[in-house]
This record gives C-alpha cells, structure tokens and sequence, in this order.
C-alpha cells in the first residue's frame, strides 16, 4: 500500500456547511464493550477512520461476527471469541486497543496482549489500568513485550481510587466492574463524553451505572448482560477543529451534528479570543470574526480545556497579534507539531516540554513537513490553509487514523487540499 500525502495551496477561505462524524474515542470503548455479552448489539454512527476499523478487524481475527447495516451502523455478535487469535500485529497500531482488556477479563479467565501503541505524544504506560485491575485480583506480568492477565474465577465489586484521571484505565475498570457481583466505586474517574456514552450503553446492557460526568462512578455489576443498540455520540474534537478551521480562514459556515455542552469551557475561550459564532441546539453557525485577541490556555482534564484542542488552538494564536501562552501538562511531547509550525514561519518559544509562548502574527509560509500525530498533523494541515504557497504534509495516515474523510470535508468547505501518493514530485 502506498503512503499518501496532501499537497495544500494556501489562501482560500473556508465557507459551507459540514457534518460531524460520530466520535473515534467513544467508538472504541463502545465496541470493546459489545464483547461483554454473547447476545448481538448493534452500533450506530460509527467512524470510519483507521482505528476504529482496524479495532473492528481485531474483533473480527478473535471470532465476533460483524456485519455492515450501511457504512456507519454494524451489527455484532461475540459470542465465540477467542483471545489466543488476537492479532499482535494489529493490536500494536493504536491505543485503543488496551480497552479489550476490561471486557475480556470479564469472559476469560487468562490472556495475553502486546503493549499497545497509538500517537507519540508523550510516555503513556497502563500502570493506572494495571493497578486498578489489581485491585480486583487480577495478576499480570509483563514478557517478552506482552502482558499476561489472570482474573480470578468470580469477580466481585470494588472500591477504585485511580491515580489520575485516565480516560482508557476508566473505561476499563467500568467494564470489568459491569460484569463483577455487588457494587464498585471508581474514584478519580475520568468524566469526558466518551465515558458518558460508555456508562450509557453498559446501563442498556443491564448494568446499573451512577455519576456518569463525574469523577465518582458507581457501577453494580450483572453476571449476564444482554445486547444493546446505541448510537455513538458525534466528535466533539473534529467540531472543534473546524470552527478553528473557519476562524484561522477568515470563513464563515455551519458546523452540524454538535453536541455544544462537550465543549462548553473550548467555546467559552473562544469567544473570549473574539471569535464570532453562534451556538444552537446541535450546531454551531460560524461568522467571519473581526480582530482576535491573544490569551493564555490551560490544559485540563474534562471538563476542563481538552489537549486534543490544543494543537489546533496553537496554530489559530499564530495568527492573532501579541503574545499567548498555552500550558499542556498532560504529556510531554504534545508540542511536536510546533516544530512543524516553526519551519513554515510561526514564532513560537517552548519554555519546556508543557509551556510554549506563541508571539502572533505570523504570515506562514508553504513548506514541506510530516504529521506527527492525529491532532499535531490537523493542526499542521490547517496552518497550509493560511500559508502563502504550495505546501505538502507527510505521514496523513496519522490524521486518517483519527477522523473520516478529514480532507474530503475539506475540499466541500472550498479547500485546495489534494490527496497523492508520497513520492509524487511536486508541481
């Protein structure tokens, strides 16, 4: 298979109207917890980005029996999975993979993974998911690059306090609790959307499920679920980039199937930069904003400002004079696609690896560069939109992995963004 790279020429501004894709980072745990039961549940609104449909094929190598209803709906049954076929190969593209640990634990006894893998921002061990699991008796030991799980033969409810507010170690232990007997508290828990959607369809199952969009859950466990059908909640981050994407543009559209309340504390800074839009029900109407203003962006986990914003805020603060701050303590190289920024122009400073000063306005300039994530190779991607020239970005598989026809969309909103193979010569 040949790589791809978009070839950008600079300078059109953004103008339309474009649809939200259902969201990658609630597929997964939602797919993961279709493996619970033995009954057939059936998913709707589902993304179809690169890990998402690779995690399907794992599903698929370990026996669940997937059927396609129309491109964004499966129907599924797990029924005679089997964890010894798990493709390590496979499993290794993405984090999204570790989330088949809670719900096979629940069903099997004995297991083994490889470390799972995903973007390069920063040291993302399971050590949160590990002791937690421990907590509920379960063993594991780590050789020749795999983890071995043992669960005992009778799961019963905990008290959980997590060490920090991982969303992945959350939606595990929420998983694995659904089938254990008697009550667990999870404290410390992470509250994002996709926790809320997970929490939504474990309660569909069958299992009682309290505090969703807190840090405090309680869930009391059934030995056996049943199948459920659920609709996948639309991607909050993909909204979030293209209002970035019309601001940075100098556009004006209509971002539908919207979720505002995802994004409550994004949408309050932007307002405070200046931009101008609008926030209805389940849209959002974007008009073109006059002068924006720089300012300081906290990271935080949610509800707080969410760091897979962070680097398409980073871009936007380019192109606003004077000086911004943005402090992203989550993981250290979440920055890397600053370096990309500077080649093309941008003035940015990083202090160290969580603070960066950005000192706007930049007139960014075309260049050739590489993705170095899915939110860094977004972010990058919409600085060629405002850069003078012809550019070309690398490495596009990274975005792919994470939206659904990102640069088709773009193309509709009147973007010169054309998709070739990477050792295509420029013209």
């Amino acid at each position: 298979m040949s790589k791809k790279k978009f070839i950008i020429k600079g300078g059109n501004s953004l103008k339309g109207n474009v649809k939200m894709s259902g969201y990658k980072n609630s597929a997964g745990p939602i797919l993961a917890a279709s493996l619970l039961t033995e009954k057939t549940s059936i998913i709707n609104n589902l993304p179809r980005c690169k890990d998402v449909l690779n995690l399907i094929k794992i599903l698929e190598k370990i026996g669940a029996k997937v059927e396609w209803l129309d491109p964004h709906k499966i129907k599924i049954n797990p029924k005679n999975i089997d964890p010894s076929k798990i493709p390590h190969d496979t499993f290794q593209k993405m984090r999204i993979s570790v989330l088949l640990v809670g719900p096979l634990l629940a069903r099997f006894q004995n297991f083994k993974i490889a470390h799972p893998g995903g973007d390069k921002i920063g040291i993302r061990p399971i050590t949160t998911h590990l002791k937690a699991l421990k907590d509920f008796g379960v063993t594991v030991k780590e050789k020749d690059g795999f983890y071995i799980f043992n669960s005992p033969k009778n799961l019963k409810g905990q008290d959980i306090v997590l060490d920090e507010f991982s969303v992945t170690a959350t939606e595990n232990i929420m998983m694995l609790a659904s089938k254990a007997k008697g009550k667990t508290t999870i404290k410390i828990a992470a509250a994002e959307p996709q926790i809320q959607d997970l929490g939504e369809i474990l309660r569909k199952m069958g299992a009682k499920v309290k505090g969703l969009g807190t840090h405090t859950i309680e869930i009391t466990g059934r030995k056996k679920l049943s199948g459920a059908e659920f609709s996948i909640c639309y991607d909050p981050t993909e909204a979030g980039t293209f209002l970035i994407a019309f601001a940075a543009t100098k556009g004006e559209g209509v971002i539908e199937n919207v979720n505002p309340s995802h994004l409550s504390l994004f949408l309050k800074k932007m307002k405070e930069i200046g931009v101008n839009f609008e926030v209805k029900k389940d849209k959002i109407l974007v008009n073109k904003s006059g002068n924006l203003k720089p300012t300081k962006i906290q990271v935080l986990p949610y509800p707080g400002f969410p760091t897979d914003l962070q680097p398409q805020v980073s871009l936007l603060l380019t192109q606003i004079k004077g000086k911004s701050l943005i402090h992203d303590p989550l993981y250290e190289n979440r920055f890397n696609h600053m370096q990309e920024l500077r080649k093309m122009g941008a003035d940015i400073e990083i202090t160290d690896p969580h603070r960066a000063l950005i000192f706007g306005k930049n007139q960014l300039k075309a260049n050739r560069i590489t993705a170095p994530d899915i939110r860094g190779g977004v972010s990058l991607i919409l600085g060629q939109l405002v850069a003078e020239g012809k550019s070309s970005i690398s490495n596009v598989y990274q975005v792919d992995r994470g939206h659904e026809g990102f640069d088709e969309k773009l193309r509709k909103l009147g973007a010169n963004i054309k998709r070739v193979d990477d050792n295509k010569k420029e013209v």
